[in-house]
């Protein structure tokens, strides 16, 4: 899973970009630009990537992601079969933190908007959204000129005045992946987010970050404040969150498609990080989301 650049800038040079996707499946590309992303999910269901944060994704999710964070939606397999008849349709707006100037949003009567910016480094995912904000950002790409913008405006200040929302990536990732001269480390997140299923010992990433095993844990702690296994072990929980949503998924069967490899391990390591057990992670679960 290679992180790949991808230039977002709008080629009719206009302040933002709103695109509407409908396709058969989102494309599977782990990236990140220099313009933040504002994510409808209209249709379509699967995994989402966002820094170090998996989680599964579902319609009317509504996500803000910022300036250079990595993340990638990923469609469930079911999407990839040569019959299958769905849809992944989603609406994107694309824009620059200075998109209105360079000081705009620095004004007093912005800084519920600069802040809502300021947290997007991390990714937003915004619970309990309205249908009429849905509606506001459905409608964005078929007004034009100082409506198209007034409307957007409008959009960010009713996100920057939601008070129920949860922030995707952690600190530990943002810090290292901003942190400049440990682009070395790079080699290595790209390695456990392409195989923490498999084992993967200290030996085999530092290999990978063309380190000695003993310096690569050195620096990884420095930079992340945690150590490699920690953060795969945080990783492979994350994904087993994902896992333990999707109704047909049972705990043994979750726990070795996140990586572990025997149950009781699984277990500790899910209630020392969820501070909770994955039988009681369900119970919670089904009692938020039914």
């Amino acid at each position: 899973m290679k992180l790949h650049f991808i230039d977002r800038s709008d080629l009719k040079n206009n302040t933002f970009s709103v695109t509407h996707h409908n396709y058969p499946y989102f494309l599977k590309i782990w990236h990140h630009h220099r313009e933040l992303e504002l994510v409808l999910s209209i249709k379509s269901k699967g995994t989402r990537f966002v820094g170090d944060s998996i989680l599964k994704f579902d319609e009317g999710d509504l996500v803000l992601i910022g300036k250079d964070l990595p993340h990638m939606w990923l469609n469930d397999d079911e999407y990839f079969e040569a019959s299958s008849k769905l849809k992944a349709e989603a609406v994107a707006i694309h824009f620059k933190q200075d998109f209105l100037g360079k000081a705009f949003f620095n004004i007093s009567e912005m800084k519920p908007i600069s802040d809502l910016i300021e947290r997007s480094k991390y990714g937003i995912k915004f619970l309990n959204i309205s249908l009429e904000l849905v509606h506001k950002i459905k409608t964005i790409s078929s007004l034009n000129g100082f409506n198209r913008i007034i409307s957007f405006i409008d959009v960010l200040n009713d996100l920057a005045r939601c008070e129920t929302y949860e922030l995707l990536a952690s600190k530990g990732f943002i810090n290292s992946f901003n942190k400049g001269g440990h682009r070395n480390l790079d080699k290595a997140y790209e390695y456990i987010f392409n195989n923490f299923k498999e084992q993967i010992t200290l030996i085999d990433i530092a290999k990978i970050a063309c380190m000695n095993p003993s310096s690569f844990s050195r620096l990884f702690k420095k930079v992340n404040g945690k150590s490699f296994s920690e953060y795969l072990n945080e990783v492979r929980i994350g994904y087993a969150c994902k896992l333990l949503m999707e109704r047909n998924k049972n705990i043994s069967k979750v726990c070795y498609e996140s990586g572990f490899n025997n149950i009781s391990n699984f277990n500790r390591r899910f209630k020392a990080l969820m501070s909770m057990s994955p039988k009681v992670y369900i119970q919670h679960y089904k009692k938020v989301k039914y």
